[in-house]
């Protein structure tokens, strides 16, 4: 049995993807990965997904410069989430921001706590 056998990959065929910086653990982005894309990842030691929206394979920073160095990669308890481990260059946000989780609840409302980014 192949390591990416034990992946338990959703009716799609995909697996979603938690991304944290590996010095301090922040969060990143969330993404999902098929199998080929896990694959590459590995492989070419890369932050590598499948692009839902484009519908291929999307190495992260292709177009930005952003690219992720993956250094080590988990599966969850239930096998159905995988973590990359990845050592960031620039923004990991399509927004420009460090992270696309830029914005927390606060009495009900979402507060920005990243507010600069190519977009608002």
């Amino acid at each position: 049995m192949s390591w990416l056998d034990e992946v338990k990959w959703n009716e799609k065929g995909l697996v979603a993807v938690v991304t944290v910086e590996a010095e301090t653990g922040e969060l990143l982005m969330q993404a999902w990965a098929n199998r080929e894309a896990l694959q590459a990842a590995v492989n070419e030691g890369r932050g590598i997904y499948w692009s839902r929206s484009r519908g291929r394979i999307w190495r992260k920073g292709e177009e930005s410069g952003h690219v992720q160095k993956l250094v080590d990669v988990y599966l969850d308890c239930d096998g159905d989430t995988v973590c990359y481990r990845v050592e960031q260059t620039g923004a990991a946000c399509h927004t420009g921001r460090r992270s696309c989780f830029f914005r927390k609840l606060d009495n009900e409302s979402w507060r920005l706590i990243e507010p600069n980014g190519d977009e608002n």
